[in-house]
């Protein structure tokens, strides 16, 4: 089956939050967000380090938007489900279709960081992952340096099943970074 076919939800919820699409209009919300957040971001995210207007912004979540329809990769926008706020960005990145399986991503806005959303979203995210899609395999991959992102996936029982020595170059560019692999598999 071609995955433009596959049928399943743009956006779900969990008890505090709406995950769902990116959508034309989100620019806004997504660029204040990593305005707030840049000084954190910078840290473990190339794309931070690049100058981006808010146009600029709200132009990716149109790809966004357009690469969710057409099943090439599945980013979600987190907000908190009473107020609406705008939180982070996660999603399932890296889709191999075939077998099926995907990379749970995720950045927080710093002024949310530290009360559980994204634990609670990856968490939502990986059954969405099994259950909508079938997925054999979801991976969270993260800078072993990067410990609040390493929780994560700690927290949510996925297994640690290896550190890629010298995978990645940093995001500033300037030096070589190993690589948490963690994954939860379904039994075939």
């Amino acid at each position: 089956m071609k995955p433009i076919l596959l049928d399943f939800p743009n956006q779900f919820y969990t008890d505090r939050l709406l995950i769902r699409m990116p959508m034309p209009g989100d620019g806004n919300v997504v660029y204040q967000a990593m305005q707030a957040s840049l000084n954190e971001l910078k840290e473990w995210m190339p794309w931070a380090h690049r100058e981006q207007t808010e146009e600029d912004v709200e132009a990716n979540m149109r790809e966004a938007n357009a690469k969710f329809l057409t099943r090439e990769d599945l980013r979600l926008h987190i907000f908190n489900r009473e107020t609406g706020e705008f939180i982070g960005s996660s999603g399932l990145h890296r889709i191999n279709w075939d077998i099926p399986k995907v990379e749970i991503g995720y950045w927080i806005d710093t002024r949310f960081s530290g009360k559980g959303y994204i634990t609670e979203a990856a968490k939502a995210i990986t059954k969405f992952a099994f259950t909508e899609l079938n997925a054999k395999r979801v991976e969270i991959r993260c800078d072993t340096n990067n410990i609040k992102s390493r929780a994560i996936p700690e927290r949510l029982g996925f297994t640690l099943e290896g550190i890629l020595k010298n995978d990645q170059i940093s995001a500033n560019g300037k030096e070589l970074r190993d690589t948490c692999v963690y994954a939860k598999i379904t039994q075939s």
